[in-house]
């Protein structure tokens, strides 16, 4: 098995979004915001080469959508999800699996493009995998606090394709087609999975929007996103807890700065020990 970190570009959100009630003067510290009160955001994927098997874990925010829809986000980088797996030596043809852990634009969006007047996979010969709750949450009724976050551009073209296979999330551990255990948690959106890769006698737990950055570790510090805050409290301390126990490393998708972090536990609870790069991370 191979990891790669997949960067696809950076961009922007509110700070105050990004977390909630924690007073600015708090946050700033290690989110430094703009002159509009936005701080810097990853877009990051994890890509997993196992066997014949090259899963991608979420997407990015593509490119498809409006000039308009993407000022407010200030994309910025000067790589794509493309020439980042084309730098490794892949093609979108290479991709046999991309799993969503969940269908917010952010997580999603890259999976597919625009053709003439259709809207594609990028990834011609992969299976799309979401949990099926989410999915039914995400396209049947979306709710009025979500549902500018769940564009149907993004979501329909997949259904369409006959390339999206929905599992069973009624438990963790639910996708046995990828080999991947899952965890599953309600707190940011229904069914939000996050999988965890046994590597190099390492775990690595993909924090997707449960611990954004590095600055969110703090079980308080919560986007004001998250539809169930107060689960997403009870979900991060349990599992920030179970990882400092188990000596589990965090991938982070949305911290600009960092793409592993490992935890210690303090007097104060759980908190950042050491940031690093994916490579850094398993440096002998």
């Amino acid at each position: 098995m191979k990891l790669y970190s997949i960067e696809t570009g950076n961009f922007k959100l509110d700070g105050g979004a990004m977390f909630g009630v924690v007073p600015k003067p708090l946050w700033e510290k290690t989110n430094p915001a703009d002159s509009k009160n936005r701080i810097d955001m990853s877009a990051r994927c994890l890509l997993i080469e196992d066997g014949d098997k090259l899963i991608l874990v979420d997407a990015g925010l593509g490119d498809k959508q409006s000039e308009k829809f993407f000022s407010h986000y200030s994309r910025s980088g000067d790589v794509s999800l493309i020439s980042s797996l084309n730098s490794l030596g892949f093609s979108p043809n290479d991709i046999t699996d991309v799993l969503f852990t969940h269908l917010h634009f952010d997580h999603c969006g890259g999976a597919t493009k625009r053709e003439g007047d259709k809207i594609v996979p990028v990834f011609p010969n992969a299976r799309f995998f979401c949990s099926k709750s989410h999915w039914e949450w995400a396209t049947i009724s979306p709710n009025p606090r979500e549902k500018a976050s769940f564009l149907q551009e993004n979501l329909m073209p997949l259904m369409q394709s006959g390339q999206l296979t929905l599992y069973d999330s009624v438990e963790d551990g639910a996708c046995p087609e990828l080999g991947l255990d899952l965890l599953l948690v309600n707190g940011h959106t229904e069914k939000m999975a996050l999988p965890k890769v046994k590597y190099q006698g390492k775990t690595i737990l993909f924090a997707s929007d449960l611990v954004p950055t590095a600055g969110h570790i703090p079980v308080p510090y919560l986007m004001g996103y998250d539809v169930r805050p107060l689960i997403t409290m009870e979900e991060k301390s349990s599992i920030l807890k179970s990882a400092v126990e188990q000596n589990t490393l965090l991938f982070m998708q949305h911290d600009p700065y960092n793409e592993i972090v490992v935890l210690k536990d303090t007097e104060k609870g759980v908190r950042l020990d050491i940031g690093m790069s994916l490579k850094e991370a398993f440096e002998s």
